[in-house]
């Protein structure tokens, strides 16, 4: 009986995540209103904040954010058995998709209609990363601290063109310090 339960909620990662992954055009930020649907309202499997933190380590970490994200939740879920059924979920839509793609661009890439539905996808995927970016900022800019964190990160990174790398780094640095402080003095 236990055996099945578990080949079911295997079953349950993949199916859950490929139906993210078929539904995501445009990357991983692109897939967060999707994520948070099914893993956070259907499946109770994580809350916004730990979705929000999964993306947040996700960013941080290599690999593509929305294969890292589906990893996180799988594993929390079921294990490294878990993360590696929802990692294969994630991606297999994608694989599958590209792979007939491929086979096919080379013909039809050029003809007006498939340059206008390109023209199409590439306004709805800036939308919907727009929206996960109001959406992080919200989880994420909660009070004094984080809406300067945010805005100088953004000056760093995308106004004077320093790798976000550091910035991820020296606001990690930020973080600690201010929360060894704020820690130290509400003690005192």
């Amino acid at each position: 009986m236990k055996k099945e339960n578990l080949i079911r909620q295997l079953g349950a990662l993949f199916v859950t995540f490929a139906k993210v992954g078929i539904m995501t055009f445009g990357g991983g930020y692109a897939m967060l209103p999707m994520l948070e649907r099914e893993v956070v309202n259907r499946k109770k499997w994580a809350t916004n904040e730990e979705i929000m933190n999964y993306f947040a380590v996700g960013q941080c970490t290599p690999g593509v954010i929305a294969v890292n994200t589906a990893t996180f939740i799988g594993y929390k879920q079921r294990g490294i058995a878990g993360g590696v059924f929802a990692t294969l979920g994630v991606v297999f839509p994608s694989v599958v998709i590209i792979t007939i793609i491929a086979a096919f661009i080379q013909n039809f890439a050029d003809l007006p209609v498939v340059t206008h539905a390109f023209a199409g996808v590439r306004a709805v995927v800036a939308v919907l990363v727009v929206d996960a970016v109001i959406k992080f900022f919200k989880a994420g800019c909660k009070d004094w601290f984080g809406v300067v964190v945010a805005v100088l990160a953004f000056i760093i990174a995308g106004i004077l063109g320093i790798s976000s790398v550091y910035v991820v780094i020296g606001a990690l640095v930020v973080g600690l310090i201010a929360g060894l402080t704020f820690r130290r003095n509400i003690k005192e």
